[in-house]
């Protein structure tokens, strides 16, 4: 049976569908094109000619025009997005949306009304060349031993120390001075008010001088010269002034802007003129800060310590920070359990431009790394939850690059051999500083390759994967295990341990070169573990020990070793098993043992006794 068919009614519906046409155009004709626009995330064609109320066909033809295919989904520039909005004759604005973790915008954001600011100590850095007296300035100033306890004179370290000036604090960052810092100390200068250059009068400009003028100039900071060693023989203050005018640094008493001071930071002459400098330089600066807002600032140093965890030396730069804050560090977090201030007594809150040191992280942040105290501590661990995040996924983004340009680049330059290195060292600054320079080590076909950098011992992963990788281990300020030493051994992986940094630079490019050829060798004769300590009044601290790893001689030199870091190097004060003095204690016998001008031992220490033996060629 047929299917009835339906009754059409063309005549009508064409009507309509023409009816519709022209409605659907009509608001398109009559409708004004905007004349403002306002955007803050990255647009494509189609959604800027949604904005403009615009075809998007009248995009993609200009664009055409200018020499660019694109799409209806093409992203587009900031530049691109301007061109196009001054051919249709729209004003543009990009609102710029600052995420709730992005701590770097939110800081560099900041805005105070002028009557929340208050007056607030300066921050300030001394720079120069090695040996040129800063840690002995610092020391004057601070009138305690910093130089003392440092390996070879040279600074190790970032430090950052208060001291009053004339009833007004001033706060110093003393960073070390050697070219291998180049890194910590540009770190030095981004948060500094006022940099010390302090050039030596018998020695004059020298290439870390030089890199100190640059890193203050990119800085913005003022320039105080400081010409120390003015009263040693051959001092040539007159020659520095002319040397540093050569470099665009000009003294005030030549028509420039550079206050000079001449000062001798070893007997104290001059310091105090150059101190009251600095504060007429601060003055003139007018250097404020709000202390009643959220404590933001930078990580000076960070490290892991065995009893207390991770610690990290902050510099206060807005806001007050508090005992109990919730604080986000670069991407650890934590509450602020306890805050110490340079002299090592407890504090409950910093003022900004103070420096403090702080417990209660949940891991090691980096130094550099800025921080920002929150409300409360679940807020705290979820920014940092997310800055972790973005920082993995920005590293994996950037490992994968430079595999691809390290394989291009070897695929141009031929035959390139790399020397793939591992370092392990105490702080963070100094695993940053040893990596940067080993990095910059080029020796014709011959590259340094830094695999990994992190701070603590030596541990079996560091040595699976060095062995993995074909890898040089250099440890710095620290000192492996026996059972780790061993496991070097069966895996052929080489160690090699230093604690000051341009030696082991030295070294390194030596072995580069082909050229090295060490006289003397230092040998590990064995190690001891502390089981007890006794306390003897005219004797001082006596440890009672097992030799666990060699033997240990009378006249050795040793090292006490702290949870894998080097506290102490000295020589062997005395060695005894019960009531006589022996020459030599072997594996697996106790004895007791004391350690000359030295009595800090505790239980768990390790004791390791070593020699330089001359190597036989």
């Amino acid at each position: 049976m047929a299917k009835p068919q339906q009754k059409r009614k063309p005549a009508k519906k064409g009507n309509n569908r023409n009816h519709n046409r022209s409605y659907n155009n009509t608001p398109r004709k009559q409708q004004e094109h905007v004349k403002e626009i306002t955007y803050s995330t990255p647009l494509s064609v189609g959604q800027l000619a949604e904005l403009m109320k615009r075809n998007s066909s009248e995009i993609i033809k200009f664009l055409f025009m200018m020499g660019n295919m694109s799409t209806i989904n093409t992203v587009l520039s900031d530049e691109e997005i301007e061109l196009i909005c001054m051919e249709f004759n729209v004003t543009v604005h990009k609102e710029i949306v600052i995420e709730e973790d992005d701590i770097e915008e939110q800081i560099g954001n900041l805005e105070f009304d002028e009557k929340d600011l208050k007056p607030r100590p300066p921050v300030v850095t001394i720079m120069g060349h090695v040996d040129h007296g800063k840690t002995t300035l610092l020391d004057t100033i601070r009138k305690t031993h910093v130089t003392s306890g440092e390996f070879g004179g040279i600074t190790q370290h970032i430090g950052a120390y208060q001291v009053s000036v004339g009833g007004r604090k001033v706060t110093f960052l003393d960073t070390p001075g050697h070219e291998a810092f180049t890194a910590m100390r540009a770190r030095g200068a981004q948060i500094t008010d006022i940099v010390i250059l302090i050039v030596a009068a018998d020695d004059g400009v020298m290439p870390q001088t030089k890199e100190s003028i640059d890193h203050a100039r990119a800085a913005g900071v003022p320039i105080v010269v400081a010409v120390n060693k003015i009263d040693k023989p051959g001092a040539n203050p007159d020659k520095v002034m002319a040397e540093l005018s050569d470099l665009g640094v000009m003294p005030e008493e030549w028509g420039g802007d550079t206050i000079f001071t001449q000062i001798s930071a070893r007997s104290g002459e001059g310091v105090h003129d150059l101190l009251e400098t600095l504060i007429l330089v601060a003055d003139m600066q007018e250097l404020k800060a709000n202390p009643d807002t959220n404590a933001s600032g930078t990580v000076v140093e960070a490290k892991l310590d065995k009893g207390r965890g991770p610690v990290a030396t902050l510099l206060v730069q807005q806001g007050t920070l508090h005992t109990g804050d919730s604080v986000v560090v670069g991407t650890s977090f934590g509450r602020v359990r306890k805050m110490t201030n340079d002299k090592g007594m407890e504090i409950k809150q910093a003022l900004p431009s103070t420096p403090v040191e702080i417990i209660g992280l949940n891991e090691v942040p980096r130094a550099g790394d800025v921080f920002m105290t929150y409300e409360s501590y679940k807020k705290a661990s979820e920014i940092a939850g997310h800055r972790l995040e973005k920082q993995i996924e920005k590293e994996r983004n950037q490992t994968s690059a430079m595999s691809l340009e390290d394989l291009a680049r070897q695929i141009n330059e031929g035959d390139v051999k790399d020397i793939n290195i591992l370092i392990k060292a105490d702080v963070q600054g100094s695993a940053e500083a040893l990596k940067a320079s080993m990095e910059k080590l080029d020796v014709d076909t011959v590259r340094v390759n830094v695999i990994r950098s992190t701070v603590g011992t030596i541990t079996e992963s560091d040595i699976m994967l060095a062995s993995a990788s074909n890898a040089i281990i250099y440890g710095f300020n620290i000192r492996p295990t026996a059972a780790i030493r061993k496991k070097a051994e069966e895996e052929g992986v080489e160690i090699r341990l230093h604690n000051i940094i341009y030696k082991a630079l030295e070294e390194l490019e030596s072995a580069m070169k082909g050229m090295l050829a060490p006289v003397y060798e230092e040998v590990v004769i064995g190690q001891a573990e502390v089981r007890q300590i006794y306390k003897v009044s005219k004797v001082g601290t006596i440890a009672g020990c097992m030799v666990t790893d060699g033997s240990v001689r009378r006249d050795c030199s040793v090292r006490l070793i702290r949870d894998g870091i080097v506290i102490y190097t000295g020589k062997l004060g005395s060695l005894r098993r019960f009531d006589n003095d022996v020459k030599e204690v072997t594996n697996g016998y106790e004895c007791g043992m004391t350690i000359e001008n030295f009595n800090d031992i505790k239980v768990d220490d390790i004791i390791e006794a070593f020699e330089d033996q001359e190597v036989v060629e």
